[in-house]
């Protein structure tokens, strides 16, 4: 059932963003990539990894991202998590825009087998300069989770997202992205801060740090998880 899910997300977002071979020149985008191995007193290893492309055609722009997160401690995994994200937004004028977005989740240790949602809605760019950006989107949708505990059920949700760039100098950006889908049966929250210095004109070390948060988790698991990344950045 998750591999059917997961297939029918990934075709949509392929169909949404309009992807093809020919085209993938017309695309820009950005990697990070980390590892921490410890050994000694402990023995840890984790993998952090993340994609997001991005391709702007008149009044259209398509997002599509992809996260990786697995940790092992003396060879037993103790995090892994998946997520695939897809985004289009229409341009009504030069500050608002309409978007279609969805999110697909796979978080072994969440107590969910997955989240999927598909949402729309309305932008705006409150800050849309050479130093900072800022903007809003606020719609709705619906949401389809299974926990590991129980069968899979869906439920319409309210989702408000913000991000915020600034650059600090001229090496260094500051970035913050909040999301947040709510129904009835959970709230899901994400909140990533990122620190990035540049290296040059296409690396940078980047420092971020990640809060999620599920309001209904299965007895004995936390609401929150945090991660702090240290990740190499490379644009193209």
């Amino acid at each position: 059932m998750i591999r059917k899910t997961f297939a029918t997300m990934l075709l949509a977002t392929i169909g949404m963003i309009g992807l093809n071979v020919p085209a993938l020149a017309d695309w820009s985008g950005e990697g990070d990539l980390g590892m921490v191995v410890a050994r000694g007193n402990t023995d840890t290893d984790t993998i952090s990894a993340r994609l997001a492309v991005k391709k702007t055609q008149d009044k259209w722009e398509h997002n599509a991202g992809l996260a990786f997160l697995r940790s092992t401690n003396a060879g037993v995994t103790s995090a892994e998590r998946f997520q695939l994200t897809g985004q289009s937004d229409y341009a009504i004028d030069e500050h608002s825009y309409y978007f279609g977005s969805l999110r697909y989740e796979d978080d072994k240790f969440s107590g969910f087998d997955y989240q999927s949602s598909v949402t729309g809605g309305y932008g705006r760019k409150f800050i849309d300069t050479e130093v900072a950006t800022l903007k809003g989107e606020l719609g709705i949708g619906y949401r389809q989770t299974k926990l590991e505990t129980f069968g899979s059920e869906g439920d319409a949700i309210l989702r408000a997202a913000m991000n915020y760039t600034r650059n600090l100098t001229d090496t260094t950006s500051f970035s913050n992205d909040t999301l947040v889908e709510s129904g009835s049966n959970n709230t899901f929250a994400q909140n990533i801060t990122g620190l990035s210095v540049r290296i040059n004109d296409s690396m940078a070390m980047k420092v971020g740090f990640e809060v999620r948060y599920n309001s209904e988790v299965p007895v004995g698991l936390k609401s929150t998880d945090t991660i702090t990344t240290l990740n190499l950045n490379y644009k193209f």
